[in-house]
């Protein structure tokens, strides 16, 4: 997971709009929103726009999408000829319709537009097995987070227990790797279970588009690994979050706090709050950090910043 944009509204000197890549161990790539200079932020990041397969838009709010158009073309010169997908909320397909054509722009890769009116569970994706489920959350305009699941994994492989089994290294190891049995010269089945441990469960992670209100995604966030969610504001400025519909660093900590989430990582930070670590007050990300954490004590909070990337860690 890489961040692109951590930004709330306008960028600063230090971070861009909202942008986050996923990628996945297959190579391919997700990309959830596209503000503003996406296409940049990938170069920096060392990223390949023509492995992204999947778009994921939370809300048409301009920090969060102008830089699509531009980062289709980037995908389009970068020689990106299978399909492409771009989720998002109802009037996403009219606009890229319209600044597409406007533009002349000319893609040569299939674009699937996916436009939400409500909650749904989306395909899993051509490359990705991850599944994917969008749900409405609060905002001034309709928003979605979206929770995604990784199915179980093989255990852990014991190659000692496979040798003393008479199994060759080699390609039947890495079938039993798999959860496959194999079966030997001499007639004998091996099972997976001999071999390696219980399947692992997959990995759980939530990422929120802006909110001040994110309780319909509170069952299926349960036990997240990592939960991402916006805190634009500090626990003072509460009626600015709900003037704008966004969250304080109190409503995300609750938050995490409620579905217990392992990992919380906060982004979207208004301009007012410096990357000082050494700033007083509440002119500071770290002060955020602090203030978010007050209200989790449970859960480890980091705060995004551009270009950073998290490797959501296997379970055990």
């Amino acid at each position: 997971m890489t961040f692109l944009g951590t930004a709330s509204g306008t960028p600063t000197r230090t971070r861009n709009v909202a942008a986050l890549a996923l990628a996945f161990d297959s190579g391919a790539i997700w990309l959830m929103d596209c503000g503003e200079a996406t296409q940049h932020q990938f170069m920096r990041a060392g990223l390949r726009a023509s492995r992204v397969e999947r778009i994921l838009i939370t809300h048409l709010h301009g920090d969060h999408c102008y830089g699509l158009p531009g980062m289709l073309s980037c995908m389009a010169i970068q020689g990106r000829q299978h399909p492409v997908e771009v989720v998002g909320p109802l009037g996403i397909g009219e606009l890229l319709e319209t600044v597409l054509r406007l533009s002349s722009a000319i893609l040569p890769f299939p674009l699937v537009i996916t436009e939400l009116t409500s909650g749904r569970t989306l395909d899993s994706g051509s490359t990705s097995d991850w599944g994917v489920e969008a749900i409405p959350i609060e905002h001034r305009l309709p928003c979605f987070g979206f929770v995604l699941r990784e199915p179980a994994q093989p255990g852990r492989f014991h190659p000692e227990r496979a040798r003393a089994l008479g199994v060759p290294e080699g390609r039947l190891f890495g079938t039993l790797q798999q959860g496959q049995t194999v079966v030997l010269n001499d007639g004998r089945v091996i099972a997976p279970a001999q071999v390696s441990d219980p399947p692992r469960p997959g990995r759980h992670v939530v990422v929120l588009g802006d909110t001040c209100d994110a309780a319909a995604t509170t069952d299926a966030a349960q036990g997240c690994d990592l939960l991402v969610r916006e805190v634009t504001y500090d626990t003072s400025r509460r009626s600015k979050a709900a003037q704008w519909g966004h969250s304080t660093s109190e409503m995300s900590g609750r938050f995490a706090a409620e579905v217990a989430a392992k990992v919380l990582i906060i982004t979207h930070f208004s301009a007012r709050y410096t990357d000082d670590s050494a700033a007083s007050g509440n002119a500071s990300v770290q002060h955020l950090i602090e203030e978010t954490a007050h209200f989790c004590p449970g859960t480890t909070v980091l705060a995004a910043e551009d270009l950073w990337s998290y490797a959501v860690p296997a379970r055990e």
